[in-house]
């Protein structure tokens, strides 16, 4: 990675703001292709970080890059995935903000192993003691799960991600993860019963039958033929080359067991996966128009798996039961509508099920300390996608992604402009499309895309995907955004079928063929199936088809509902946080690496709103704070407003900034607060602040060794005295003892003299003797 900017006509610069011509799209292109050459794929616009797949291993990651970027500010090191994450953790530590991280792009980009990447960091730079280590442990573990329940090979990436995903990672106070929370969006379940030629159906199931141990497999009733299976075998030979799906297989396996799945409940887990390949194999034929199931054996098999007599299964395929005005009524199915009720148990069974592993996997990563703790999001969610045939679920993938959009405008183009309006500074209005007319579109009650779907899809009579194509074509003729067969051009016509309508996106025009569009919104499984479901002795299979959704009467919400309801509930906790964003850029259609393809990258720059966004950085501030925040934190590097201000933060912050001298293009003065344009200049004065702080530092431990050496000179006088006073008092007493034996001793001296000539006695008798 470059160090710094000598080598910029070879490398490009490392932020886009500093490009001459800015508002060139040729020259945020060459910028990134001269970076991608050099694999340099890392590019910042301002605080947003750009990121082009390389589609091959580079050597920018491990534990000492780790290292570089650990404790440093955005601007200190070359770009990269750390150093978002590292201002995103600095500002949640330091400033008690909720943060989230907004992981964008199309299938293919890199969106997954970035939030790979952010994780990464978080657990290589948090304390790695106490309880804090099996909660990063489990963090990191979520991941193999829900990559192979989740994630496909599709013909554009290798793992893409099949479901949107949002983690809140929560911290205490010291900044240690201590839990997380997991919330999953719109799995593409119809991906269980087929796929598109030349795509895989979900990891698991190829790696169920390529790692597991042999008694498992014969527990399940499996063999290791792939081709064998109708649910998987459409993707043809060498469709799994590279994949080393027994190799995760045996990490699926290894982090349930960390995440605290007990053997049981994985033994169930694989057997429901299971039972989904045995119903793929259970074929059904028709004999004077009524569904007659075959292959007894996999009807043996999905039963045993699922944990219900096999008698109620065959009779759950085959019939319909009907509860009408208190009538019970029941009637056998032709062969297309058993077709239909065989698939739709599958998909229903796998879809819960994988809700079921997030919901477990949250129980697992719950706090032990229920306080408020700070929270951290990361969204890894979808791409925008325009396939040669898109469906329903293309149709919500991009819905999600005009929402998505949006927030992106709201929080850093609109917010941009209109601070700047409300603290009353001067800038250049940067122009750039609103997404709300799409919006409005799709989710307008009663009149839009959403409400005629759901309403075609609830009312009484016949209805098919082609009425709910007359009524939105009927509906919505004059809006500019949606185009029908009878509205297109006749170059349009001709790409377009009368079964198809087209939406003009922010990111393009995409055409939707309305074939399957209200099956897969009322998403119905029939009443059988799902008693039969919430009777099973597979525990975890019974879990997923509760008994209070049989004796609900109320009729359950569209899929589409279901997921506009989840994506509004996103929004509102996106709009919460402070964001930090990762835009993914796929640099060709074949995943290829070295490859850069001009005209791809030109389409994801215009849709993930690039250029708007240099614009507003250009013509904005890097760095704005409320003067009593910027007083509080830098008044000690200026004589005149330490270490208080006598007057208002305001008129304390211009005398702050006139002592440093900055220019005055450098700086604005708003209403509530200080914008400053260049990182540059910040980082200067929080280098000065840095340097003060030492010497304040300095001068507050020269006054508290004074006061400690004081205190301990005056504790040693104490003891000098108290020691010499003990002492002059022994000496005295000693003293003392040896004057009063000295006159004991004169004493008896002279009593002795004294009786000399009278009886000898212990005084006198060395007189005597003498004598």
């Amino acid at each position: 990675m470059e160090r710094s900017l000598h080598d910029r006509d070879r490398v490009g610069v490392q932020d886009s703001v500093l490009l001459d011509n800015y508002r060139s799209n040729e020259a945020f292109l060459e910028n990134l292709r001269k970076r991608f050459k050099e694999n340099i794929i890392y590019t910042y616009i301002g605080n947003v970080l750009v990121s082009v797949n390389p589609y091959k291993q580079l050597p920018i990651y491990g534990q000492k890059t780790i290292e570089d970027y650990r404790n440093t500010h955005l601007i200190e090191n070359p770009p990269h995935v750390y150093a978002i994450t590292e201002a995103a953790y600095a500002s949640l530590i330091e400033e008690g903000c909720d943060q989230c991280i907004l992981i964008s792009g199309e299938s293919g980009s890199g969106k997954t192993e970035a939030s790979k990447k952010v994780l990464e960091y978080i657990a290589a730079v948090t304390d790695q003691r106490g309880q804090v280590q099996p909660v990063k442990e489990k963090l990191l573990q979520c991941n193999p799960v829900l990559e192979a329940f989740g994630n496909a090979k599709t013909t554009r990436n290798d793992n893409s991600s099949r479901f949107g995903k949002y983690m809140d990672i929560e911290f205490n106070n010291l900044g240690d993860p201590v839990g997380g929370n997991i919330l999953n969006y719109l799995l593409e379940k119809s991906r269980v019963v087929s796929q598109s030629a030349g795509e895989r159906n979900f990891h698991i199931f190829y790696q169920l039958l390529e790692g597991a141990e042999q008694e498992v497999m014969d527990a399940l009733h499996l063999t290791r033929n792939v081709g064998y299976y109708n649910y998987i075998s459409k993707a043809g030979k060498g469709s799994g080359d590279g994949m080393r799906d027994a190799h995760h297989m045996k990490e699926v396996c290894n982090a349930m067991t960390v995440l605290g799945l007990t053997a049981r409940e994985q033994g169930e887990i694989l057997a429901i996966v299971a039972s989904v390949l045995h119903l793929g194999n259970i074929d059904v034929t028709e004999e004077q128009g009524l569904a007659v199931l075959d292959n007894f054996a996999h009807i043996f098999a999905a039963a045993e798996l699922l944990g219900c007599p096999e008698n109620v299964l065959r009779s759950s395929l085959t019939h319909k039961t009907i509860l009408a005005r208190g009538d019970i009524v029941t009637t056998p199915l032709d062969k297309e509508t058993a077709v239909y009720a065989r698939d739709a148990l599958a998909k229903a069974v796998y879809d819960r099920l994988f809700s079921w592993l997030v919901q477990r996997f949250n129980k697992s990563l719950q706090p032990q300390n229920k306080s408020r703790n700070r929270l951290m999001g990361i969204l890894d969610i979808y791409g925008f996608e325009i396939f040669r045939h898109n469906s329903f679920e293309q149709f919500c993938i991009n819905y999600c992604n005009e929402k998505l959009q949006q927030v992106f405008i709201k929080l850093t183009l609109q917010s941009e402009q209109e601070e700047y309006m409300k603290e009353g500074i001067e800038w250049e209005p940067v122009e750039y499309f609103d997404n709300n007319i799409i919006i409005n579109l799709i989710e307008e009650k009663h009149k839009g895309i959403i409400s005629l779907l759901d309403e075609e899809c609830l009312r009484p009579g016949e209805t098919s995907d082609l009425t709910f194509l007359d009524k939105i074509s009927e509906q919505l003729t004059q809006h500019k955004h949606f185009i029908d067969h009878k509205k297109a051009d006749n170059k349009t016509k001709k790409k377009m079928s009368r079964e198809e309508f087209l939406l003009v996106h922010y990111a393009g025009e995409v055409t939707y063929d309305v074939k399957g569009f209200l099956d897969k919104n009322n998403d119905l499984l029939f009443r059988d199936l799902r008693e039969m479901m919430s009777s099973t002795t597979n525990t975890i299979a019974r879990a997923l088809f509760p008994k209070s959704e049989l004796e609900s009467k109320k009729r359950p919400e569209t899929a589409i509902t279901q997921f506009k309801n989840s994506l509004n509930q996103l929004m509102s906790i996106l709009m919460s946080k402070e964001p930090s964003y990762i835009r993914c850029i796929k640099p060709n259609d074949f995943k290829q690496a070295g490859v850069f393809s001009d005209d791809i990258i030109d389409h994801q720059v215009k849709y993930l709103g690039l250029m708007e966004n240099l614009r507003v950085r250009r013509a904005g501030f890097a760095y704005r704070r409320h003067y009593e925040q910027f007083l509080q934190r830098y008044k000690s590097l200026c004589p005149r407003t330490w270490p208080n201000y006598e007057g208002t933060a305001k008129d304390g912050v211009r005398v702050l900034i006139q002592h440093l001298g900055y220019q005055p293009d450098e700086y604005r003065m708003g209403a509530t607060k200080i914008f400053i344009r260049h990182a540059k200049t910040l980082f200067e004065i929080e280098d000065a602040f840095q340097s003060k702080k030492h010497e304040l530092v300095t001068k507050i431990q020269a006054k508290f060794k004074a006061y400690v050496e004081r205190k301990r000179y005056l504790r040693k006088r104490e003891a000098a005295i108290a020691i010499e006073k003990w002492a002059r008092r022994y000496l005295a007493q000693k003293a003392a003892e040896r004057r009063r034996q000295a006159v004991r001793v004169i004493r008896d001296f002279i009593k002795g003299f004294i009786t000399r000539n009278g009886v000898q006695t212990d005084l006198n008798k060395r007189f005597i003797q003498t004598t």
